[in-house]
């Protein structure tokens, strides 16, 4: 799995946001570290930061993935479009595969049978998406997920927070 956050934009513009609910110009950022966490609507500024993600995680973390559809775009390869352009291999997928059933699926791919190879493809053929969300979308799924079974939640949302600029806004740390 790999995970790679392209571009941040928008935290100077979230401060703005908050100082208005504050009449205030002054430190914004402590405001901000204090509603982060929240909920209710005291951290609506982090839908304001937006987060650029380049991602090729296996099939089965993207159908769950998908369930985080508020404040998420995802623009992917195409299976559709690239997958009969050149033979597969175990680098394709997540874990190792039987060479034999790789063999019979690029049997299919020489034959040009577009369906027929997406529909023997293992859950654990790799795909790329490049995801478009923010700050709020990216807590709730660290939230959600950090402790997931499947260490491709695990692994995600570990390379988010130590890629962010602004992880503290994504984890709560307890001082305890």
């Amino acid at each position: 799995m790999k995970v790679k956050i392209l571009r941040e934009a928008g935290f100077e513009e979230a401060m703005i946001g908050i100082s208005l609910s504050y009449n205030s110009d002054g430190d914004m950022k402590r405001v901000a570290d204090k509603l982060a966490h929240k909920g209710e609507g005291h951290g609506k500024f982090l839908e304001s930061i937006s987060v650029w993600i380049d991602m090729t995680s296996p099939r089965y973390f993207w159908s769950q993935f998908d369930t985080y559809r508020a404040g998420v775009t995802k623009q992917s390869e195409s299976t559709m479009h690239t997958i009969l352009a050149n033979p597969l291999t175990q680098a394709n997928f997540s874990q190792a595969i039987p060479g034999d059933y790789l063999d019979w699926i690029n049997a299919f791919i020489k034959l040009g049978e577009l369906q027929t190879v997406k529909a023997l493809l293992p859950e654990g053929f790799l795909q790329r998406r490049i995801v478009a969300t923010n700050y709020m979308s990216l807590q709730r799924v660290i939230r959600q997920r950090r402790s997931h079974e499947l260490f491709e939640w695990q692994d995600f949302c570990d390379r988010v927070i130590e890629q962010a600029k602004h992880p503290e806004f994504l984890e709560e740390i307890n001082d305890s």
